[in-house]
């Protein structure tokens, strides 16, 4: 059964590069066109050639915070900001 590991990563990273491609938009494709990647994933799919080349030059690249996004405590500037405010007078009943 062991035997078999190597071939089903090799398949798993085949489809995963594959479904990927497909499922990316046109306009965030990067170096070639999006059918050119979908044939060198098919066609080098076997020597892991294509599905690797996807991952490392076609793939888009993720944008690690968005606009909008959280942002941790020390990077926020109204964070910042705030520490060097007073303190609200908070009338006590």
């Amino acid at each position: 059964m062991l035997r078999y590991l190597p071939f089903l990563l090799v398949l798993a990273l085949w489809i995963y590069a594959f479904i990927d491609c497909l499922n990316t938009p046109e306009d965030e494709v990067r170096g070639l066109p999006k059918v050119v990647w979908v044939l060198v994933i098919l066609l080098f799919g076997e020597v892991l050639v294509g599905p690797v080349a996807w991952l490392f030059a076609g793939r888009p690249r993720r944008v690690s915070t968005a606009r909008g996004g959280w942002t941790a405590p020390d990077d926020n500037p109204e964070f910042l900001a705030s520490l060097n405010r007073p303190p609200k007078d908070d009338p006590q009943p």
